[in-house]
């Protein structure tokens, strides 16, 4: 089986580059990015595949020159939403033999929403990473149409091999998009600062996931580092991009806000506080933490006071038994049956033209100039 993965930003990278690590024996594959204004940077790469040689970064015409010279039994788009959704319509269509096409979320997908699955309703699998995720994705499925199989895999990064703790850092995961206002990011800042200056054995590390001058997934209006520099606060915080699973191996405590590398914490070993100062909902990005015994306050942060997870809701949430996972079967099954009635996307009519159109722009235009048009129509309105 010949696969083709393709990703558009850092998270994607990291997601697609582990799902290929754990394909059966025999696979082949290829790894290449997908050019967009959010494409990860040479350093960003190299932290997100590891041992892999670094993808190269293509167009969108290069990509689909890439899959017709290889002729890929799947193709694994790990993009955000609407590209995935232009790729597969458009950039990647007619290719014959036509190729199963498989997709998927990165991290933690609950609530599941109908965007999620709208934009990924032209592929024949999608992956995620929960027995929970699989119930509510395959209710939207039931219930609008489109689509294909919704298949499980547990998070691959969730390694059982995974070597436990030991150390004196305290990690704090950065989310791009949440808290989004910016006293809410001060208060996390001057809590870090606080739990520093009462433990000075502690080191404690603000770890990033894009550097000020890099490109995210998810926009950050309000960049950590940056933050600090501005508040002029005296404390003793460290700044550090680089790979999760490294700063894990030497942490003490971790931290966050809502990230999926919680769940490598819990996976390490690694004692951790979910912070719940913000609010618990689906607009914080977690509310799949309540039961889990996770949940504490800035207070607790300064105190030091982390926390391990609840088996029976480790059970529940992304740490099923490995025999439980079915994507790899039901991609088998896709590929030998090359399904007769491909999967329907649900935004091929002419009402989501115009959107199709825009995120096109995206995967055809070089970032600069799609900034440079940015500026020019800020401009422009600021003048008129």
């Amino acid at each position: 089986m010949r696969v083709l993965a393709v990703a558009d930003s850092d998270s994607y990278l990291k997601w697609a580059a582990c799902l290929l690590g754990d394909l059966p024996a025999g696979c082949e594959s290829e790894l290449v990015v997908v050019r967009t204004p959010i494409a990860p940077s040479p350093a960003q790469i190299a932290a997100a595949v590891g041992e892999r040689p670094p993808p190269p970064v293509l167009s969108a015409r290069a990509v689909r020159r890439a899959a017709e010279r290889s002729g890929p039994d799947v193709i694994l788009v790990a993009c955000t939403g609407p590209v995935v959704d232009v790729l597969v319509a458009e950039v990647l269509r007619g290719l014959r033999p036509r190729p199963v096409f498989v997709t998927g979320l990165p991290g933690i997908s609950v609530p599941a929403t109908e965007k999620a699955w709208l934009f990924r309703s032209g592929c024949d699998l999608f992956v995620v990473h929960s027995e929970r995720e699989v119930a509510e994705f395959a209710a939207i499925a039931s219930r609008l149409g489109g689509g294909g199989a919704v298949g499980l895999a547990r998070l691959p990064f969730l390694r059982p091999d995974a070597q436990g703790a030991g150390g004196n850092r305290v990690v704090f995961a950065t989310q791009a998009k949440v808290p989004r206002a910016r006293g809410d990011r001060e208060r996390v800042l001057r809590s870090l600062a606080e739990l520093a200056g009462r433990r000075p054995d502690l080191d404690v590390v603000v770890k990033l996931r894009a550097l000020e001058d890099e490109q995210q997934t998810h926009r950050e209006r309000h960049h950590y580092q940056r933050l600090w520099r501005e508040m002029g606060e005296p404390g003793r915080l460290r700044f550090e991009a680089g790979s999760m699973r490294e700063h894990l191996s030497r942490a003490a405590g971790f931290v966050t806000v809502s990230s999926t590398a919680a769940l490598e914490a819990i996976a390490q070993d690694v004692p951790l506080l979910v912070l719940s100062d913000f609010g618990v909902s689906a607009q914080m990005i977690n509310v799949v933490f309540e039961g889990s015994g996770l949940l504490g306050t800035l207070d607790d942060l300064a105190a030091g006071d982390f926390r391990k997870a609840e088996p029976a809701w480790c059970a529940a949430n992304y740490f099923h038994p490995a025999g439980r996972d079915d994507w790899a079967g039901l991609l088998a099954g896709l590929v030998i049956s090359r399904p007769r009635m491909p999967a329907r996307s649900l935004l091929d009519g002419t009402e989501h033209a115009t959107a199709r159109r825009r995120a096109r722009l995206r995967v055809e235009i070089p970032p600069t100039m799609l900034r440079a048009g940015r500026r020019v129509r800020r401009y422009l309105k600021v003048r008129s």
